[in-house]
């Protein structure tokens, strides 16, 4: 296996006539955490989407684990080891918790058993046989999050995983994504939030109009702070 896991050249991406994406090159190696931030409308979510074959109209070259992507419909994509945790959640608000957790198909060997995933959520073992509807916000993202991992990818790919949570379920949010990286898995994880980024990320790269504007590793992103807090609108 190539250190890189993910190698994107040039991606270039639409919706319709609008041109989103404008060149971005960036390279996840494995074992990382890596972040996308920016303000909203950068072309984070796009990216994200772009990587998993869901948009119209993408060209640029993406490769994952070595084989090129590009081509390739979602499924395909999903198959090889990529697993997408949308900014909206995708929770099925009348199934209960276990239901929604046993829905994903496993897609290669190594996903999670259920067992193991409320080791690590705990908070969804007590609310097992609660519906979807009935969850607060940072339990329907602990969820959604779970629900990657049963598939068997290795790169989770998290978009705004801490949007709108309060600041203690924000932690808990970091606590899962650090102990994720120690078990093996590779995120690149969409943010706006540069503090909480700082806590979990080995690099960042900085999105502004569609474009990679500021690529940095965890210990330059202190010397920068105030140019990404800028470039974020914070």
């Amino acid at each position: 296996m190539p250190e890189e896991m993910l190698d994107i050249r040039g991606l270039e991406a639409w919706y319709g006539q609008s041109h989103v994406l404008h060149g971005v090159d960036l390279t996840i190696r494995n074992g990382e955490v890596v972040t996308l931030l920016g303000r909203n409308g950068a072309g984070k979510s796009t990216t994200l989407k772009a990587i998993m074959g869901m948009v119209p109209r993408r060209t640029g070259s993406i490769r994952f684990e070595g084989i090129e992507t590009a081509g390739l419909a979602s499924h395909e994509i999903a198959r090889l080891g990529i697993a997408y945790c949308p900014e909206d959640r995708g929770i099925y608000a009348t199934l209960n918790v276990e239901e929604n957790l046993l829905l994903p198909p496993v897609s290669r060997p190594g996903g999670m058993s259920i067992e193991a995933m409320l080791e690590l959520f705990p908070n969804l073992r007590e609310r097992l046989k609660s519906p979807g509807m009935k969850l607060s916000g940072g339990e329907q993202q602990m969820l959604a999050i779970a629900r990657t991992l049963r598939t068997g990818a290795g790169l989770l790919l998290l978009d705004e995983p801490t949007e709108g949570l309060a600041p203690v379920v924000v932690r808990q949010i970091g606590d899962i994504v650090r102990r994720l990286k120690r078990e093996g898995f590779t995120i690149l994880m969409v943010e706006q939030n540069a503090r909480f980024a700082a806590t979990v990320a080995d690099r960042h790269y900085v999105m502004d109009h569609g474009r990679i504007v500021e690529a940095l590793s965890n210990d330059e992103l202190d010397g920068k702070f105030d140019r990404v807090i800028e470039l974020l609108g914070v």
